[in-house]
């Protein structure tokens, strides 16, 4: 029966990990309607997630591998500094910083406080409503190679917000972006690339962690976790091909319906005494 949540909560992180619904919030609440009807838990949804970034090297893979190789010869001088490529590399990096920084310091509130379903509830709604106002308002003037080095520091520290389930690490980013002014395209594939080091930092970290501390995972093991992993990798690839393809003439509006709609079940059946906050 563990194998079989496992499959399903894989399925559910790679369907939900690049749309801005935020993928933790949903493993944390499907946990509750499984079997075991318990949360997987911060650090079952961090190694899974590997899984789906994975996806992200393969979708970008030409992308990703440009832009190393670009950054890596602007560091010996072989290239300026202002290449379009070396600059998205420096702009990943600094991006990077605030969730590497706020990950480390809180991973103790990350892993407990963060993971109540009221807090989950509210930030749903919350960040939806504002996702939708940054969609509708926002420009659509600028592209990717528009990206400047303070708006991708505060399109990083956005990212940071997605330490707490229900905001989405895409959402936020994309969100940002889009107050910005940056396409919806540009903001997704900016979200996408910035999430590389970020994920795979705190999948890594909790993968030592798990198998360090191989009972501070109750819910699920290793092998169970690897199932997980590969779902969510299938279809996560999936996922952001479709995005992509609907977010050259689409909105976010949908998404911003969904958050809204989740965000209240959750809170009624919160009230209701059907789910408990942890």
């Amino acid at each position: 029966m563990s194998f079989i949540e496992a499959i399903v909560l894989g399925l559910v992180q790679g369907l939900t990990e690049f749309l801005p619904i935020s993928s933790s919030a949903h493993i944390r609440i499907i946990g509750e309607f499984l079997p075991s009807a318990e949360d997987p838990g911060a650090t079952f949804t961090a190694i899974t997630q590997i899984g789906t970034e994975l996806a992200v090297l393969v979708y970008f893979w030409s992308k990703i591998v440009r832009v190393v190789k670009r950054w890596a010869l602007s560091l010996a001088g072989r290239v300026p500094r202002n290449d379009p490529d070396a600059r998205m590399g420096w702009l990943v990096i600094l991006g990077t910083i605030p969730i590497g920084v706020l990950g480390f310091a809180f991973q103790d509130v990350i892993r407990d406080v963060f993971r109540n379903l009221w807090l989950v509830a509210i930030v749903l709604i919350v960040f939806g409503v504002v996702l939708g106002v940054a969609d509708h308002y926002g420009k659509r003037t600028r592209e990717l190679d528009d990206i400047t080095y303070p708006h991708g520091l505060g399109m990083g520290v956005a990212q940071a917000l997605a330490l707490v389930p229900g905001v989405s690490r895409s959402g936020a980013t994309t969100t940002a972006a889009r107050a910005l002014g940056y396409s919806r395209t540009a903001a997704a594939e900016f979200a996408f690339l910035l999430a590389v080091p970020a994920v795979f930092g705190s999948g890594l970290y909790e993968l030592l962690h798990a198998i360090r501390e191989p009972d501070a995972n109750p819910a699920y093991g290793l092998a169970e976790t690897a199932v997980a992993t590969v779902v969510a990798f299938v279809v996560g690839w999936i996922v952001i091909a479709y995005l992509m393809r609907y977010l050259k003439t689409g909105s976010f509006l949908p998404f911003v319906i969904y958050r809204v709609a989740l965000g209240a079940v959750l809170l009624v059946l919160l009230a209701t005494g059907v789910l408990s906050a942890f």
